[in-house]
């Protein structure tokens, strides 16, 4: 007999209103038009803001782990990533998808479009994922 598939997470409304408030607020040309926002085991809300550069720079998921490590939280449960101009949420890139497992492995990523968001652990972004930690001494 199969277990019951877990319930979905609910979406976090207002870690995207977060995240897009801050895009809206702090988008500056091509240098910065992502945001994000992360919600840690303890409700706090952190956010944070791509930096661009041609070499790459560090995507908005990236900038907030950092971001959330400098106001001592190490727990982050959720994350959402936005587009400026109002593009709605954006899932993460394959850097940020193994980057936020290694960290976060039971972390929970909202994605999708309008009426057909939703929240999936990382696992199902990165699936087959390489797991860091199971290489490390």
């Amino acid at each position: 007999m199969t277990p019951p598939a877990a319930a979905p997470a609910a979406v976090d409304h207002a870690l995207i209103e977060a995240a897009t408030a801050t895009a809206r607020a702090h988008t500056h040309g091509d240098l910065h038009t992502m945001a994000a926002a992360g919600r840690s085991a303890d409700g706090r809300v952190v956010t944070a803001m791509n930096a661009y550069h041609f070499t790459g720079g560090p995507c908005a998921e990236l900038v907030l782990v950092g971001t959330a490590a400098a106001l001592g939280i190490h727990d982050l449960t959720t994350i959402v990533a936005v587009g400026d101009r109002d593009r709605g949420v954006m899932p993460p890139c394959g850097r940020c998808r193994q980057f936020l497992f290694d960290y976060f492995p039971t972390l929970h990523v909202i994605v999708g479009t309008g009426p057909h968001l939703r929240t999936v652990p990382i696992t199902e972004l990165l699936p087959e994922a390489y797991a860091w930690s199971d290489h490390q001494d």
